[in-house]
């Protein structure tokens, strides 16, 4: 079947699709419609029924499309799909079956876990869990789609935040933590694979430093950002061992986003170099805010772009390329409608999806879910 049968074909499927979804009177308009589009030309399809076509062809048939016309290279462009979006990982309360949320199919799909029992998830980076055992203090590394772990040494993590910086197959994987002894000093801690123990340091502030409730902390180029309870950023140099808080004076947002449960609703990603923070209130649009390294001013975003940002209270990511409708974005780790529509924010249209889902965060468990990288090959979970 070459591309253009295949665009017939989901063109028919759609069609069909709309005549089971109406009732009968309904149907009989569907089927008039169907005979006029028949005596158009390709060229004049709807765009919306040409995006939805475009969505569904893969990425080779996607690009041999996109050289008939120009209304179908745009079209094509817009939903062409090179990078897989994260998938929203849940943690149940009790037993071993976990779900994974795919935003973009808007699919759930079961997995046991059984080697996670009794453990709480940490961070997540490079489709790689960090967990913690309370009960044992035992912290490790497990990919869910390999099911490899690696253990580290015994650590309690009691009000740490704690990150990593890329996978722990990786000579360069370092694990880091920071708890604020008190508002000038802050101890900080760091392990990698392999090691035998933790080393901890206590590191002075010479501006004050609370260490956030929820991880507000991302790795770049080569230092981990972390963003305090009121919004000063400190910086930690793994090689070199050396702390400190930048004199960046926090982001300012109106004064409501300042009510209840404020410190729950702010989020912390990294794009390319870039630091972002994502502002947010149960009564308002969030706010998005983007580090100016050479001004070192926090600056208003009016739009991501081609940027999609996933925010969740252990660890936020962001992906360029998804498909069209999921561009310029921010999908909150929160499914409405039984587990079928992620709540999303688009700069592009300055609201909510679904409409009205402004969020109180202080309501949601922090260890429910987190956003994780899917795998390559997602075929084995379909």
């Amino acid at each position: 079947m070459n591309y253009v049968d295949k665009v017939e074909f989901h063109f028919q499927s759609i069609l069909r699709l709309v005549e089971t979804q109406t009732d009968c009177k309904r149907r009989t308009k569907t089927e008039d419609n169907e005979e006029n589009l028949e005596l158009q030309n390709w060229s004049d399809l709807p765009t919306e029924l040409l995006e939805l076509i475009m969505f569904r062809l893969t990425l080779e048939d996607n690009i041999r499309a996109s050289v008939l016309c120009k209304r179908w290279h745009a079209v094509a462009v817009s939903v062409r799909v090179v990078n897989q979006s994260p998938w929203l990982m849940y943690f149940p309360k009790f037993g071993n079956l976990y779900e994974l949320y795919d935003p973009s199919q808007r699919k759930t799909y079961p997995l046991e876990l059984p080697e996670l029992y009794g453990s709480r998830v940490c961070y997540t980076k490079d489709s790689w869990l960090l967990l913690y055992r309370p009960r044992t203090h035992r912290v490790f590394f497990f990919n869910p789609f390999t099911r490899a772990m690696i253990k580290l040494p015994r650590f309690e993590l009691t009000y740490q935040i704690v990150a990593f910086s890329c996978a722990p197959t990786s000579p360069s994987c370092v694990v880091f933590t920071v708890k604020h002894i008190s508002p000038t000093v802050v101890a900080i801690s760091t392990c990698h694979p392999g090691a035998m123990e933790w080393v901890t340091n206590n590191h002075q502030n010479r501006l004050p430093f609370v260490s956030s409730i929820w991880n507000k902390l991302v790795y770049c180029k080569g230092v981990f950002y972390c963003l305090s309870l009121t919004g000063w950023l400190g910086v930690f140099d793994p090689q070199k061992r050396d702390w400190g808080v930048l004199a960046v004076p926090p982001p300012k947002c109106p004064d409501n986003f300042f009510a209840k449960n404020w410190w729950k609703g702010k989020f912390m990603a990294e794009h390319n170099g870039d630091i972002l923070v994502i502002y947010t209130c149960c009564s308002e649009n969030p706010i998005i805010f983007k580090l100016d390294q050479s001004t070192m001013v926090w600056e208003e975003m009016k739009t991501l772009d081609n940027v999609t940002l996933f925010a969740s209270f252990l660890s936020s990511h962001s992906r360029t390329d998804l498909p069209g409708i999921m561009r310029n974005s921010v999908y909150f780790s929160k499914v409405r409608f039984f587990g079928k529509r992620c709540i999303s924010y688009s700069l592009s249209d300055c609201r909510y999806y679904p409409r009205k889902q402004c969020y109180d965060w202080g309501e949601q468990d922090p260890f429910e879910n987190i956003w994780i990288e899917p795998p390559q090959d997602v075929s084995a979970f379909i």
